[in-house]
């Protein structure tokens, strides 16, 4: 405890986990599922414990004027509790990607190069009111042989701090060290602003949450960054598309869960079916309570849209507020998400397979749907288990960041005494 003491808690626990990184990477993968299993064992036994923990953070929220979307991404419950539960086991179920031989082959010289995938070895991971990140970042960073600290938003602290005593005290007595996990506590921003600079302590540090958290990690780190992306969403209704279709997925990407990052912000319609699809969408949207944004077409189909912004079509709500835009053609629809989009989820709704192709292939983000709800883009709809995040960059990994993106690769030569002329 001295070392805590006089230090920062970022730094001394930060060193911590650089010093469990080698007892980490020696661990079997039996070794490892032993360990996530006994910590979803864990959680399901102390949900009662977490849920109160998690009460005196949504108390604290209701109390600052914290809106009730907000609230939703911090709140847990039993069933919650299950299903994050669940995804520690998913992972389990997950084939361990390290030590996989990616290239074998001999020189003629006889040397044998070969490269296999090792761990990234201490990442930090900053992140906003989702205490579920807590465990799902744990899960992964753990199976794949990383070490983890853990700074969540000040707004879920009881909830994290309650999680992460849990997880460790389940794998007290096993190969797995508890020191390999750990959750910074410190609320102030400096203690962001200090895990930014730990080179020779942590190797990467990955933000999750809004645009704001993600540019400062991006802007300020000298550790390099693997950015995960606000989302600012869009559906594309084509004149083609099903009306039925179009209203379910309208519906369920915006108004199922509005307050992650896959949520649509942003519905785009065609002009030649905006008449006849788009009092259908509204009616199922408004019985969803979403509010309505539109342009001036929009509004002339709907008396109660209200004005839409150049500033709201770039804004990620996570709210049940909802932009929508008629446009002339696929083209327009393309060029307003390559404008206002954040390279996250985009979704074409048509029967044209030929203008479903164009958009697959043009459209640049992570990920693009024809046909379906940008809300499966999730690790754990992709099987992945859970996810550490979503990565909207095209350097290392990009789109749900499951077990094999928190990787890197080693090359290990053997030779038999050869020396460079």
């Amino acid at each position: 405890m001295s070392e805590v003491n006089t230090i920062s808690e970022v730094r001394a626990k930060a060193t911590l986990a650089k010093g469990a990184a080698t007892l980490m990477n020696r661990l079997t993968t039996e070794q490892k599922n032993e360990a996530l299993l006994a910590m979803a064992d864990a959680l399901l036994a102390e949900r009662d414990s977490i849920i109160e923990a998690n009460g005196r953070d949504l108390q604290r929220g209701r109390e600052n004027g914290t809106n009730e979307s907000l609230l939703d991404r911090l709140a847990l419950n039993s069933a919650r509790i299950e299903a994050i539960a669940e995804g520690l086991r998913q992972i389990v179920e997950l084939p361990d990607p390290v030590g996989n031989l990616l290239e074998s082959f001999e020189r003629p010289n006889g040397l044998l190069v070969e490269m296999k995938r090792v761990p990234l070895g201490v990442i930090g991971m900053i992140y906003e009111a989702r205490p579920n990140v807590t465990v799902d970042a744990a899960g992964l960073c753990l199976k794949t042989g990383n070490t983890v600290v853990l700074r969540g938003g000040s707004a879920a602290l009881e909830s994290n701090r309650r999680i992460v005593e849990v997880l460790r005290g389940a794998i007290a007595d096993l190969a797995m060290p508890a020191e390999a996990l750990q959750l910074i506590e410190d609320s102030n921003r400096a203690s962001v602003d200090e895990m930014l600079k730990l080179n020779g302590l942590l190797d990467v540090v990955i933000p999750r949450g809004g645009a704001s958290l993600i540019q400062n990690v991006v802007q300020n780190a000298t550790v390099p960054v693997i950015e995960t992306g606000a989302g600012i969403c869009h559906t594309f209704v084509d004149e083609s598309a099903d009306v039925e279709m179009a209203a379910n997925i309208a519906v369920n990407a915006k108004a199922q869960r509005p307050s992650v990052c896959n949520s649509m912000e942003t519905l785009l319609i065609h002009r030649a079916c905006a008449a006849s699809h788009l009092p259908v969408i509204a009616d199922r949207m408004r019985a969803a309570k979403v509010a309505i944004r539109g342009c001036d077409a929009t509004r002339e189909l709907l008396a109660d849209a209200a004005p839409v912004t150049e500033q709201d079509y770039a804004t990620e709500y996570n709210d049940y507020i909802l932009n929508i835009r008629v446009v002339d053609s696929l083209d327009e629809a393309l060029a307003h998400i390559a404008k206002f989009g954040t390279m996250h989820s985009e979704c074409i709704v048509t029967e044209n397979n030929s203008n479903a192709q164009q958009f697959l292939q043009d459209v640049d983000a992570a990920a693009v749907y024809h046909n379906a709800s940008t809300r499966f883009t999730d690790g754990f709809e992709f099987g992945y288990g859970a996810e550490i995040g979503i990565s909207t960059q095209k350097l290392h990994a990009r789109g749900p960041m499951g077990l094999p993106a928190l990787t890197s690769t080693k090359y290990t030569i053997k030779g038999n005494g050869q020396i460079r002329g």
